[in-house]
């Protein structure tokens, strides 16, 4: 059925009921998973910024991220290495979340997308938007959306 799982993480609780749901649903299938963070571009600089500064903060911001990235992905992975399951861990930059969830998924092989969302209703979505709604319109895989 399904061998390759990815699961769109970023260290909210939120994210760890997708994180629990695919380990146990990996674990069943005998399926493989690719955990993926997508962390946020740094800013671009104002009109009248300090060049030397703006690069210490993109500097910092890229350490950041990456720390945060690591840090969530190794949680996953010891999670998965518990319950038996092959993990791997990766991480990117984007302006654009879902299409980067997309492009990893297709990218990795994957066959089957597992996500959470916040249920927000119409309202919130419109005002906020959402990364799942997205992916489904964009992605040809299957998606387990769990709320």
């Amino acid at each position: 059925m399904f061998t390759h799982l990815l699961v769109p993480i970023d260290g909210s609780e939120l994210s760890e009921r997708a994180a629990q749901t695919s380990l146990e649903l990996a674990h069943k299938l005998g399926a493989r998973i690719t955990g993926f963070v997508a962390e946020p571009m740094a800013p671009m600089p104002t009109m009248a910024v300090n060049v030397a500064l703006y690069q210490r903060e993109t500097e910092a911001h890229q350490a950041r991220t990456e720390t945060h990235a690591n840090e969530v992905l190794a949680a996953f992975a010891a999670k998965a290495a518990e319950k038996g399951v092959s993990f791997q861990g990766k991480f990117q930059r984007t302006d654009s979340v879902d299409s980067a969830i997309v492009k990893a998924a297709q990218e990795f092989g994957c066959d089957l997308i597992v996500m959470v969302t916040h249920g927000r209703g119409p309202f919130a979505e419109l005002l906020f938007g959402s990364h799942t709604r997205n992916v489904i319109m964009r992605s040809q895989l299957p998606l387990l959306v769990l709320h």
